[in-house]
């Protein structure tokens, strides 16, 4: 598996981010996937606000939220997230947000990218950073997809020695957008979205909606923050 991510100049808020790839990224092959910053999508649909209104706006693109002592831990869409995606860095003067809807956002991104390329088999990933539990530093991971299936399912299948698995299930989609957010950086960077040539995917034209969120009450973690998470 290869991936390049690409330095960029600055995109511009309502600009047309399919065109923007373009210009950077001439040529793309059959079976690859794009990975963008979802902070790049947000900007494409212009989904920003004053920076007055931070605390308002988490509170609102939240579906829980707890403030803490670093930041909002918040739960939205199904993802545990750091201030429900509101972000301030990287932007001047205003705070960026989340496409509405990102897997349609993503979709329309693929489907606008197959359009320039040609091309028939293509997936588009949308990566945001976040934070894993008792782990320092942030990790990319996928806020939403389009173009190929997001998990593999090992379950009820052997194991090296025959032994059938339970649980285990591979994130497929949050291991890829980790692969390219170490290469786009967090920093002043400049690279906006990387490509993944020959990953170890199946490719699809519709994928399930939600196939990667796992039922809250039965998330590994949900015991230790039941207790403080606040209902909007």
């Amino acid at each position: 598996m290869k991936v390049t991510a690409y330095k960029t100049r600055l995109f511009k808020e309502g600009g047309n981010l399919p065109l923007f790839i373009k210009k950077h990224l001439p040529a793309l092959k059959e079976g690859t996937i794009v990975a963008v910053s979802s902070k790049v999508a947000g900007l494409w649909e212009s989904n920003t606000a004053a920076l007055s209104r931070k605390e308002e706006i988490i509170k609102k693109e939240s579906d829980f939220y707890l403030k803490t002592s670093l930041c909002y831990f918040t739960v939205k869409d199904g993802m545990a997230m750091t201030n429900a995606g509101v972000d301030e860095s990287n932007i001047k003067g205003k705070l960026s947000l989340l496409p509405k809807r990102p897997y349609k956002t993503a979709e329309v991104l693929r489907t606008e990218l197959k359009k320039i390329y040609g091309v028939k088999k293509l997936g588009v990933i949308l990566t945001d950073s976040m934070i894993l539990p008792l782990r320092a530093g942030v990790i990319s991971a996928a806020v939403a997809y389009a173009g190929f299936k997001g998990v593999k399912d090992y379950r009820g299948k052997g194991d090296i020695f025959g032994r059938k698995l339970k649980m285990t299930m591979v994130n497929v989609a949050d291991t890829l957008a980790a692969c390219a957010g170490l290469l786009m950086g967090e920093g002043k960077e400049k690279k906006p979205f990387a490509v993944i040539e020959d990953a170890p995917v199946i490719f699809c034209a519709k994928q399930k909606e939600g196939e990667i969120r796992y039922p809250l009450k039965d998330d590994l973690y949900y015991p230790f923050f039941k207790p403080y998470l606040k209902k909007k």
